[in-house]
């Protein structure tokens, strides 16, 4: 007969049961680890509450230096130079004589013609005093009389054209480079020397017509220029231009600089810096702002510590600070460091909850 395996006793049977039981509990065990671990894990950010805040920042724009005054100094008429009466960069007062041109011809052809204006008028005086005793014709006078005006405007005629023979400075000012000299022949349009006057300039520059609003003459503006970086020149709106450029969608602008020292010259590019007023503006830190193509979004943390993702509307940047024109509302809380790691639902911990401070993000000031 086949051989009958020995009954198993009841203490063997139960220490396998509790082998398996324990084998069974461990491996739910560790599934409930693992389901534990396979959600995303919070990102640990820094946020802040945004709010209102006062806030002025500043239009900046290039222009180039424009004297008040500025002008070639010509010739009208082709001669040859006589005298030059002034050196390269000579300050000269308004009409003071520059150069004059050889007149020989004039001066004899103005000793003629003042000699027949003289006779004229003593025949027109004899004719007078006839026609007083009724001796002569009214006609016979009134030919003599037009004779002697015919010949006095031949005289003021060629006084003319010898005047035109001495150029004068057209007002006062800094004379460029003489470019003539004595015994040159020069012609009508020939350039003698520059000349401006540098008591005040002006920089006319373009304004975004996003700024139309917010300027106005009689506004303070500064100055910079890369021949005197170490200081700023103060200046003024002179005038705000009555149209907007329909290619660039810009206005132009003049602003006044006095210029004592004669430091700006023109031709030069200056900095624009413009100021405008305070005004309430919703202000959060740039490191919030997410650029990704044309679009600019925050992160926006729900009441269940998951951001979601808000397009939002830039305005003027300013020392670390980004205006918010549309997406947002004041007391919402937003992402401020840690976006990197962000996607819209990512849950989140806090690493320091605060308020948005210009002071400690920057504060207002320049753009």
């Amino acid at each position: 007969m086949p051989e009958v395996p020995a009954p198993i006793s009841s203490p063997s049977l139960r220490a396998c049961c509790a082998i398996v039981l324990a084998l069974a509990l461990a491996a739910c065990g560790a599934e409930g680890d693992a389901g534990g671990q396979g959600g995303p894990s919070p990102v640990v950010v820094t946020t802040a509450t945004v709010a209102v805040q006062p806030f002025n920042d500043r239009i900046r724009a290039l222009g180039t230096v424009q004297a008040r005054e500025s002008v070639e100094v010509t010739a009208k008429v082709s001669e040859v130079v006589e005298r030059v009466h002034f050196d390269s960069g000579d300050l000269v007062a308004a009409d003071a004589p520059l150069v004059t041109l050889s007149g020989q011809q004039q001066h004899a052809a103005l000793a003629a013609a003042r000699a027949t204006a003289n006779e004229a008028d003593s025949m027109l005086k004899r004719q007078q005093e006839l026609a007083a005793q009724q001796l002569i014709a009214r006609a016979t006078l009134d030919t003599q009389r037009a004779t002697r005006d015919s010949a006095l405007g031949q005289v003021r005629q060629i006084e003319a054209n010898l005047q035109d023979r001495v150029i004068r400075a057209p007002f006062a000012g800094v004379l460029g480079i003489r470019q003539v000299s004595p015994g040159a022949l020069i012609t009508p349009g020939t350039v003698i020397a520059t000349l401006d006057d540098l008591s005040s300039v002006y920089v006319d520059f373009p304004v975004p017509e996003a700024h139309l609003s917010h300027v106005a003459e009689g506004q303070r503006i500064t100055g910079t220029s890369t021949a005197w970086q170490d200081r700023g020149f103060e200046g003024v709106v002179s005038n705000v231009g009555s149209r907007v450029d329909p290619t660039s969608r810009a206005f132009s602008v003049r602003a006044d600089f006095a210029n004592p020292e004669r430091l700006l010259r023109p031709g030069m590019l200056m900095q624009i810096e413009l100021e405008r007023a305070e005004r309430d503006a919703l202000m959060v830190p740039e490191i919030a702002v997410v650029q990704v193509g044309r679009e600019s979004f925050v992160y926006r943390v729900r009441p269940d510590d998951t951001v979601e993702q808000v397009v939002v509307g830039i305005g003027s940047r300013a020392r670390g600070l980004a205006e918010i024109i549309g997406g947002i509302e004041p007391g919402d809380r937003i992402v401020v460091d840690g976006t990197g790691k962000l996607r819209d639902g990512s849950p989140i911990v806090e690493a320091g909850p605060g308020v948005v401070d210009t002071d400690e993000a920057g504060g207002p000031g320049e753009g």
